[in-house]
């Protein structure tokens, strides 16, 4: 390996050439130049690999990168500086003259990965069809001399459908599964060169079919059983990670216990129709430190029979312990990318299929979506120009909840042309679709251009609409619009009950970090929460100080009324009275806007003043931080034991809010469905008060509550009041969702597109 033959990739010039029929590997080699080439790799094991933990030990993993992007990553193997993969992979090349760079990584939960060492894997010295045993010594570039330990692959290297491999597959088939995350991690991330207007067409159809999921695995994570004890009061804080492929999922932490109760739910895509692999590890949570492993098991899901919940209890590999889990394996159904000539609605017979399955007849069926959403992502304006060039390669990535798929690249251009429409189930209609613009990068990540997000319920079915990119925050405009047309098919009875339910989490979530600007904007959140009621308190003290005659007289008559006639049923009828007044009187539907633009400017206002330091301040208070830094690190190692007290600070600061704002948003009509579910409510609530007795309604509560656990264990709890408001955006959301204002000059055009009937 060591010893590197030069080769390019072969031109239609040199294939004129090949004439000689013995010479098959030049014919294979000069076949594969209109195509391209596989390589079939397979990671063995790691000898004396680098440690990185404080334990002695690391926690390896393994990347393939081709071109600067990322085309493979191995599963990672917790405490072994001599781990064994055995996995396997086949990367599409086009050009062998480019090596394959393999690194390998030390995995940190919440931290920046270690870095181990890496090598190339050079292609041009391979011979075709032939299998060779690799040994890749670790170098670090910063550090030469440092013996990093040395990796075990084997290589194989063969042309893309060649007549060679087809006739040996025909005399001996075999049949080879991938894991699948390869194939869409390879897929999702690798960035090909243009060679020909058909390839970039191939490349296309395949990239598109990497990204559809063909079933979905609903994983209930219940309890823990007897789990080892890590802290020194004998107990744990335990927490679950699980991976399915390039998906992780991470569970809330249980404090001082062995037998942790978590009750979550959540789902994963399942690429591959037999499932996959899932790896499951439980970690205890640390301040201030690195968190200590508790112990992992794996699930074979393509073990487990579809449409059928699975009770598992899976113990814990090398120590003592297990997990308890509800796993149901569902097919999906709905979910595509299309051309804009064959797109799923557009059929009538098709639409009419898709209206009936949502229609009001099928509200207690057992589909568990309640829609679907078609999103036609037609073209962009005036993006901004993020190479050296003065262009861009953007491309389009739309995400609702966990679902994410994306467009292709176009190249070179400024105002892209996708043409593609994307279908996707839809879990909760309270879902916010999530479109950003991205710059592919041969050479590093991709950069962000702009993003929108749309509201489900917002959305006017058969509209172009051209939206104005934001920033990261959205809270301001960036370069460019994306012209989309949504169109959003919905079962209402399913689409409500599903709102008294805990709505579905993100499992790829960055983790909360304490930023100043964000703790003032919730405590002035909080202080308009709070000053909101002091007003009300105000105004009620004010009839009994008869500060004006008129108001305090009525406020006493309406006081005596109220009182004497008081019945339990009025309560919900006052608040069903207040819903009603505010859609035909209140006269405030923006204030949240209005009062959230005080708040960050405000914000702003102070961000300002810190960066117009003067600059001879700035660099004193930056010296003295830095010798600060080199004098005091055991004091700054301290300041990381108090991050979760402000975070907690922080995310508290932030509930209390959003609850405060979601209650006013619900009475102002911010979201006109939960608004018009929260009046039938309120309905039905002031009949059964008024109808039935109170203590019959009481019993019946009660004889709920006690037998809920004898009729479900695994039953996951959760308050409907709470899952309704969490439906409700805040203030800070509205301010998100709500669409910038385009230029007169670039409106766009609007049309109304005639559904079939």
């Amino acid at each position: 390996m060591n010893r590197r033959v030069r080769q390019t990739c072969v031109s239609e010039t040199t294939l004129q050439g090949i004439s000689s029929p013995g010479s098959s590997v030049a014919a294979d080699r000069a076949l594969s130049s209109s195509g391209m080439f596989k390589v079939e790799v397979e990671l063995k094991r790691g000898h004396n690999l680098a440690i990185r933990d404080r334990g002695g030990s690391s926690d390896p993993y393994v990347k393939i990168k081709l071109g600067g992007k990322e085309v493979y990553r191995s599963r990672t193997i917790h405490r072994n500086l001599n781990p064994v993969w055995d996995e396997k992979t086949t990367i599409l090349v086009e050009c062998l003259s480019e090596p394959l760079l393999v690194k390998v990584f030390d995995y940190d939960f919440a931290l920046h990965d270690d870095f181990m060492g890496a090598a190339p894997l050079q292609l041009d010295s391979l011979e075709l069809h032939r299998m060779v045993p690799v040994t890749l010594l670790l170098k670090d570039p910063q550090c030469p001399d440092e013996d990093l330990g040395t990796l075990e692959l084997s290589v194989t290297l063969r042309p893309k459908d060649s007549p060679v491999e087809e006739r040996r597959d025909a005399a001996a088939p075999t049949t080879y599964r991938l894991k699948p995350y390869v194939n869409k991690t390879m897929l999702l991330r690798r960035s090909w060169r243009r060679t020909s207007k058909q390839q970039a067409q191939r490349l296309a159809e395949l990239h598109r079919k990497s990204q559809l999921w063909r079933g979905i695995a609903n994983i209930a994570l219940i309890e823990g059983r007897n789990l080892i004890p890590m802290d020194s009061n004998g107990l744990s804080d335990p927490y679950v990670k699980f991976r399915l492929g390039h998906q992780k999922y991470r569970s809330k932490t249980v404090s001082k216990t062995l037998c942790p109760q978590w009750r979550e739910q959540f789902d994963l895509h399942l690429y591959e129709e037999t499932g996959g692999v899932l790896e499951i590890t439980v970690w205890d949570r640390d301040t201030g430190r690195r968190d200590d492993f508790i112990g992992r098991c794996q699930l074979d899901l393509s073990s487990l029979a579809k449409e059928h919940t699975h009770h598992l209890e899976l113990p814990l590999q090398e120590c003592q312990g297990s997990v308890v889990l509800l796993v149901t394996l569902t097919a999906s159904a709905h979910v595509s990318i299309a051309d804009l000539s064959v797109t799923p609605l557009d059929d009538p017979q098709e639409r009419r299929d898709i209206q009936k399955r949502y229609s009001l007849t099928k509200s207690f069926s057992n589909v568990k979506d309640v829609g679907v959403v078609q999103v036609k992502v037609t073209r962009a304006e005036g993006l901004m120009a993020a190479d050296v060039t003065g262009k861009s390669d953007p491309f389009c990535v739309l995400e609702l909840n966990n679902d994410r798929l994306q467009t292709h690249t176009v190249y070179k251009n400024l105002n892209p042309e996708w043409n593609k429409a994307f279908t996707f189930n839809v879990k909760d209609v309270h879902s916010v679709l999530e479109v950003s613009v991205f710059d592919e990068d041969r050479d590093r990540s991709a950069d962000f251009l702009g993003r929108v997000v749309i509201p489900l319920l917002s959305v006017r079915n058969g509209e172009i609409k051209g939206y104005v990119l934001k920033n990261k925050e959205l809270t301001g405009p960036t370069k460019g619009t994306i012209y989309l047309e949504i169109d959003v098919i919905y079962n209402t009875v399913k689409a409500a009950l599903r709102s008294l339910v805990p709505a579905e989490k993100k499992y790829i979530e960055e983790e909360p970090k304490v930023s100043k600007n964000l703790l003032q904007q919730n405590f002035l959140r909080v202080k308009r929460c709070i000053m909101v009621l002091f007003s009300y308190g105000s105004y009620i003290n004010s009839c009994f100080e008869w500060e004006s005659v008129q108001r305090s007289l009525l406020s006493f008559m309406v006081f005596v009324l109220v009182v004497w006639n008081f019945q339990l049923f009025m309560l919900p009828l006052s608040l069903l009275l207040l819903l009603v007044w505010n859609y035909f009187f209140s006269s405030s539907w923006d204030a949240a806007d209005a009062s959230m633009d005080a708040v960050f400017q405000s914000v702003d206002e102070e961000e300002d003043k810190e960066v117009r330091r003067p600059p001879v301040a700035a660099a004193a208070s930056d010296g003295c931080a830095s010798a600060q830094d080199s004098e005091h690190r055991s004091f700054m190692d301290k300041l990381h034991a108090i991050q979760d007290v402000f975070i907690s600070v922080q995310s508290a600061l932030d509930q209390v809010a959003s609850h405060g704002e979601r209650i006013k948003n619900t009475f102002n009509w911010t979201v006109p469905f939960l608004s018009l579910l929260a009046i039938a409510t309120f309905s039905v609530a002031t009949l059964l008060l008024y109808f039935v007795p109170l203590r019959y309604l009481v019993l019946a509560w009660g004889v709920n509550k006690f037998t809920k656990k004898l009729r479900n264990p695994y039953r996951i709890d959760n308050n409907e009041l709470l899952d309704f408001l969490s439906r409700v955006p805040s203030d800070v959301q509205v301010m998100q969702y709500r669409p910038l204002k385009m230029d007169p000059g670039q409106s766009p055009c609007k049309r109304r597109r005639p559904h079939p009937s």
